[in-house]
C-alpha cells in the first residue's frame, strides 16, 4: 500500500511529466502532452486551433512559419500553458508522415 501512495505522490508532484495520447479535455497546465486532432482553423501567423472529439485548444508555434493548413490531421507535441490555456508546440506531425520541429525561442 505504501508503494501505491508514494507513486501517486510522485506522479502528482511532477509538473513536467509527459501525458502521451491526451485528449484536449484531459490536458492540464504545465504538462508535456501529445494530442492528435484536426487543424480547425488558422487564427494568426503563429497560432491555430486544434480540435478533437473532446474540444478545442489554441496551438502556438512560436516564431516559425505555419507548417499546416486547415483541415489537416496532426499530432502536436508540446507544453500546456494556462494563461491563456494553449499548447506551446515543439513538434507537429501530420497524418502523411511529415514532421516539423519548431524553434522554441518563446521560452
Amino acid at each position: 500500500m505504501r508503494h501505491s501512495v508514494w507513486i501517486t505522490c510522485i506522479a502528482l508532484a511532477a509538473p513536467s511529466s509527459v501525458v502521451a495520447g491526451s485528449t484536449i479535455e484531459s490536458i492540464t497546465a504545465e504538462t508535456r502532452v501529445t494530442v492528435s486532432g484536426v487543424v480547425e482553423r488558422i487564427t494568426d501567423e503563429d497560432t491555430f486551433i486544434l480540435k478533437d472529439h473532446t474540444g478545442r485548444i489554441p496551438v502556438y508555434i512560436g516564431p516559425n512559419a505555419m507548417p499546416v493548413t486547415s483541415g489537416v490531421a496532426v499530432t502536436v507535441h508540446g507544453v500546456v500553458d494556462d494563461m491563456p490555456r494553449e499548447i506551446y508546440a515543439d513538434r507537429i506531425g501530420t497524418a502523411d508522415g511529415q514532421s516539423f520541429e519548431l524553434d522554441r525561442r518563446y521560452e
